[in-house]
């Protein structure tokens, strides 16, 4: 019986079941090595920062807050002051016009009451209020009066938006979904706001229970380690496949 051409064997070493070098597999394994290897690095970077995160938090927990003037001048000089306690005292905010933003709280969905806080800073005329969360099983809200000025002293955390993603639903006028500080201010019609948001600790509506703030999780998960491992330990079981497949290639 004749034997079978095999172009990927060189001439002169055409053994049976000899086979070629597998580039093509060789080149997606590298991609799917970097991609992995890359994901494990990328956890890492995070893991630093929810470690700077938790430390900062930690370190709130204890700190007495500040007036919000001298801290959004110093954000406009380009500190950074995620995090940082604040006392502000707003007008009319008790019956301030608010956005809705989704939300999750202790599992349970719902929204998020957004409304602008005039403020005295150098730059700055007002900072966005996270009022607190409101569970979708209430459908009453606080009453809107805008012309009301009755001042309201709230203590809160300052803390940046974070960006929306590629998952993020878009906005819309009766319901939001990311933490767009101009497009809500535009919509709350307050002038010249300071790109953070004031999440508050203490209530605008003491009135009103169902409002709940709620600035920071009770426990902030810190799991990036774990995902960092389980990345680099799926580019290690990809190698090695990889290999025991060469090997037995060479041996076939």
């Amino acid at each position: 019986m004749t034997e079978a051409w095999d172009p990927e064997v060189p001439i002169g070493d055409r053994r049976p079941g000899r086979r070629g070098f597998p580039f093509g597999l060789t080149l997606v394994t590298l991609v799917a090595l970097a991609i992995l290897v890359g994901l494990g690095a990328w956890q890492l970077q995070r893991l630093a920062w929810k470690r700077d995160v938790l430390a900062r938090i930690e370190k709130l927990q204890a700190s007495p807050p500040q007036p919000v003037g001298p801290v959004l001048d110093a954000l406009s000089d380009g500190r950074d002051v995620g995090f940082v306690r604040v006392t502000a005292t707003c007008p009319g905010l008790a019956t301030a016009p608010y956005v809705e933003l989704y939300g999750l709280r202790e599992g349970q969905s719902g929204v998020r009451l957004i409304s602008a806080c005039e403020v005295d800073a150098l730059r700055y005329r007002t900072v966005l209020v996270d009022r607190g969360f409101v569970a979708d099983t209430i459908s009453a809200r606080p009453p809107v009066d805008p012309a009301g000025r009755a001042p309201v002293k709230v203590t809160g955390v300052l803390r940046p938006p974070e960006p929306a993603s590629f998952v993020t639903p878009p906005n819309r006028p009766d319901r939001w979904f990311s933490r767009d500080v101009d497009a809500m201010a535009a919509a709350l019609k307050a002038q010249t706001p300071a790109p953070i948001f004031l999440m508050a600790e203490t209530s605008s509506n003491p009135e009103w229970a169902a409002l709940v703030p709620a600035p920071l999780p009770a426990q902030i998960p810190n799991r990036h380690l774990e995902y960092a491992v389980t990345w680099f330990g799926l580019a290690g079981a990809l190698a090695g496949v990889y290999a025991a497949m060469l090997f037995r290639r060479r041996k076939s």
